[in-house]
């Protein structure tokens, strides 16, 4: 499906959930980057989430810190990295489309995003790397 579309059914709340795991999530957040400034895009993405989420009966599934700290992740590597189109950025960032053994563990300890505090509100990272 094409990117308005795609847009069109999250916001409307018809997506097929199907249609909506973890790459599609940071595809979303990487058109909705491509159309707003930086904190429109936060309010915009992660209020759509928030109706997504309860038009399927999950609205306890929404989680701040997760949706917040890979908006910010994915506007650092926009701007560092100038793809201008989805697959290009999709291609040279895979790591922000692992799930499993995702990039939020390298700054974040696994209680913290667990905490019911990091569903609700924003919260730093807390995870001290050892990489410079």
């Amino acid at each position: 499906m094409n990117d308005n579309e795609f847009i069109r059914q999250f916001e409307d709340c018809t997506l097929s959930p199907d249609h909506f795991h973890h790459q599609n999530h940071v595809r979303l957040a990487w058109l909705y980057l491509q159309k707003y400034d930086t904190l429109a895009a936060v309010a915009r993405f992660s209020q759509g989430l928030k109706r997504y989420a309860a038009s399927l009966g999950k609205a306890t599934l929404y989680h701040e810190t997760i949706t917040f700290a890979y908006i910010f992740l994915i506007q650092e590597r926009r701007a560092r990295g100038g793809e201008t189109t989805w697959q290009a950025f999709a291609e040279h960032n895979r790591d922000l489309l692992d799930w499993q053994d995702n990039i939020l563990k390298r700054f974040y300890r696994e209680t913290t995003l667990k905490s019911d505090l990091a569903k609700q509100v924003f919260l730093f990272p807390d995870k001290i790397s050892n990489e410079r």
